[in-house]
């Protein structure tokens, strides 16, 4: 199929960064994408599918038509004319050291260091403060081209042994891989086909791992639905692994996961068929053939374990408690009639951490922090008094350490690691980042606005400061709305580019997220799921009135979840904006549980298979069947990754294909396919900082920028 671009060149045709481009038309040849006869009957509503087959990840024919578009859709983005210098701003200021938090594990105090450009995060280690750290675990050294990353690490209880889970060009199916502390040396057999797991050491003998059965079919897109939770012990075979909860069909999950405690007494099971909502289990390790505890039997509130003194335990839940409480109750009878309040609800959310013999409660007010130090008595001993307004994270450490390391930030100062001396309440600079971008020079306020239905939504915008407000400047509007996650303001290398070159970076808490606790996440699911759409509309709306911007310079990000809320927004006010980036997003509503754990999605979604009324409500508003032929959408980069077994490219790839079929208007409609990557996690630099540039740059270009706006070049339409 062609279209008409205005000012840019075919693809195929390679341009040095500093050509310009006139303003003629020329044309695009996007690939034929073929179409099927099929259709499924949904409570007598027939509708077609046309694309189907792109669902088919092993198929010759997927193969060949990810090569097409990404020929397409490259040629057209290596010919913007200043990519290279964003990717080159983008990689200078990337360039710099990042270092995490230390922790202590047996005679070593460990941290993860990046030199700068590096594509994996390094793990160093030393004896003590004066010794020189020394190299534990180098990732860059997994494979070639980066793409294999280290997924988590865990000590056992005297950290002598290790345990490191590795994931190949971005999958979740990870392989886990013991090693001897000392030498580095591996121990045994690498461990296969292990998904959505942590690792939880119980001594030094062995550990616990949840996985499923390896699908028959993709293993990218099969279903996967009942997760099991299995004992490793050291030196025997992965066939051999006990498996402790989910074998049964009374225990059938899709999410099951086991923590032991910090005492080695307890092993704490969570056993969850959605996103939202699970059982709660527990096993006294203390005991010979220990026995399965119930502590709550059904799945309408988040539970979990915190801590526990003896047999006294602590419990985080929402049950009874929107924004969250802390409980406590003895392990004898840890059912919820047993429990006593520790903490209360409050107004704000609670997400608390344990260290150094005390609790600390992290609340969410407005999406910024506050934290809190209270005693095992539940005295409350301080607050911790925080740099800044942004957002504090990592207030957690081993009981008998008398010292902690927190992180802060917020959208225009770097992550920056404070040591927090527990019994004194002091907090001191531990590594501060030296990158190449002032803070003093840009300023984030947070402002109200209202939605369609009268809410009133938060937003922290953020740009330079003494921007001026003539409805010219380029915005990147970014939201998520799902699934309980809060958008808390924190630095981002890219974002700081973006604002470089004046642009305006907005960031709404959409209803759906976890900002106001459960009821906010509940105002946003299944037959309320437009509100956050409408949250999203309403986002836009403000920033135009009030001249941040205007439609003809507004962009609107997100990923996962967010880029169904991209989709959806773009196809049900097109004339709002001028370009759409949808990551890795959920476009197909009618079939998106049916792959892989998206089943477990459903909470926030419902299915079409429910009844009627979700089947027309998820039908109205799905990106991939709201796709109209004679209307004009705006341009749309579309980005995923050949290997996403979360959210799996087909939903990119049909959704793709319908835009390209029926757009009326002359923007370009694209998908970049990320080889080699999934859905975002351990995406290592290189691959990172191409993206962006070619983001930044399709956005930029197709807001009529022939120079990046910070050369003093004036935009061609002013």
């Amino acid at each position: 199929m062609k279209k008409l671009i205005p000012g840019i060149l075919a693809f195929g045709l390679l341009a040095s960064c500093n050509d310009s481009k006139k303003e003629d038309e020329l044309t695009l040849n996007y690939p034929e994408t073929k179409k099927v006869d099929t259709v499924t009957d949904y409570f007598g509503t027939k509708v077609k599918d046309p694309y189907r087959w792109l669902e088919d990840d092993r198929s010759k024919e997927t193969e060949a038509w990810v090569k097409a578009q990404n020929e397409v859709t490259f040629g057209y983005l290596n010919d913007i004319p200043y990519k290279r210098d964003l990717e080159n701003r983008l990689s200078e200021i990337w360039n710099y050291e990042k270092i995490s938090a230390p922790f202590k594990e047996g005679d070593y105090t460990y941290f993860y260091k990046n030199d700068g450009l590096q594509n994996q995060y390094v793990v160093y280690r030393k004896k003590n403060e004066e010794a020189e750290a020394e190299v534990f675990l180098n990732p860059n050294k997994f494979s070639e081209d980066g793409t294999t990353s280290m997924a988590s690490l865990s000590f056992s209880k005297d950290g002598s042994k290790a345990a490191y889970a590795i994931s190949e060009g971005g999958s979740d199916w990870r392989k886990v891989i013991v090693i001897d502390a000392k030498n580095q040396e591996r121990v045994e057999d690498t461990l296969q086909n292990i998904k959505f797991s942590g690792i939880s050491w119980k001594g030094n003998e062995g550990f616990y791992y949840s996985s499923y059965e390896k699908p028959e079919g993709s293993e990218l897109s099969a279903k996967t639905d009942q997760h099991r939770l299995f004992y490793h012990k050291l030196g025997t075979a992965q066939s051999e692994d006990k498996v402790i909860f989910g074998d049964s069909e009374a225990q059938k999950h899709r999410y099951v996961g086991g923590s032991v405690s910090e005492d080695d007494r307890f092993l704490f099971i969570s056993a969850r068929n959605s996103t939202s909502g699970g059982k709660l289990f527990m096993m006294d390790l203390s005991k010979n053939n220990p026995e399965l505890v119930t502590i709550l039997d059904h799945e309408d509130s988040d539970t979990y374990v915190i801590e526990n003194e003896g047999s006294k335990l602590f419990i985080v839940t929402n049950m009874d408690a929107p924004n969250k409480k802390l409980v406590a109750v003895d392990a004898a009878n840890p059912q919820p009639e047993n429990w006593e309040e520790f903490i209360p609800e409050t107004e704000n959310v609670l997400s608390p951490a344990t260290g150094g013999g005390y609790f600390f409660a992290n609340y969410m007010v407005d999406a910024v922090s506050k934290v809190k130090q209270y005693d095992y008595n539940g005295e409350l001993v301080r607050e911790v008094e925080l740099p800044g307004i942004g957002s504090a994270g990592g207030f957690g450490t081993k009981k008998e350490n008398d010292e902690l390391y927190y992180s802060f930030t917020n959208y225009v100062t770097p992550g920056t690691i404070y040591k927090y001396d527990i019994e004194e309440g002091t907090s001191e600079v531990y590594n501060k980042p030296n990158i190449k971008f002032n803070p003093e020079d840009y300023e984030s306020k947070q402002v109200f606005y209202t939605s369609k239905d009268g809410t009133k939504i938060p937003m922290i915008i953020t740009h330079k400061k003494g921007l001026e407000l003539n409805g010219k400047n380029p915005t990147m509007l970014y939201g998520y709305g799902g699934f309980n996650i809060s958008l808390t303001p924190s630095f981002n290398t890219a974002n700081a580019v973006w604002m470089e070159q004046g642009g305006v970076y907005a960031v709404p808490n959409l209803r759906g997220g976890g900002e106001y606790g459960k009821e906010w996440h509940d105002a946003g699911i299944k037959l309320k799921k437009q509100n956050v759409f409408d949250d999203f509309i309403a986002a836009a709306k403000y920033l135009i009135s009030e001249n941040y911007t205007s439609s003809d310079y507004l962009a609107i990000r997100g990923g996962s979840n967010g880029g169904l809320l991209v989709g959806a927004t773009m196809t049900q006010r097109p004339d709002l904006i001028k370009v759409a980036l949808p990551a890795v997003g959920v476009m197909d509503m009618l079939r998106y549980h049916t792959f892989t754990a998206g089943a477990g999605w459903a909470y926030d979604y419902g299915t079409a298979e429910d009844n009627k009324e979700m089947f027309n409500y998820l039908y109205n508003y799905s990106p991939v069947h709201n796709v109209e032929e004679g209307t004009e959408y705006p341009a749309t980069l579309i980005t995923t990754g050949d290997h996403d077994d979360r959210v799996v490219p087909a939903h990119s790839f049909k959704f793709a294909a319908e835009l390209q079929e029926k757009q009326a208007g002359n923007e370009p409609v694209l998908i970049r396919i990320e080889t080699k990557a999934g859905h975002g996690a351990g995406k290592p630099t290189s691959m990172i900082i191409e993206e962006y540039a070619d983001i930044f740059g399709f956005t930029l270009y197709n807001m009529g920028f022939e120079s990046l706006p910070n050369s003093n070049q004036k935009n061609k339409e002013s």
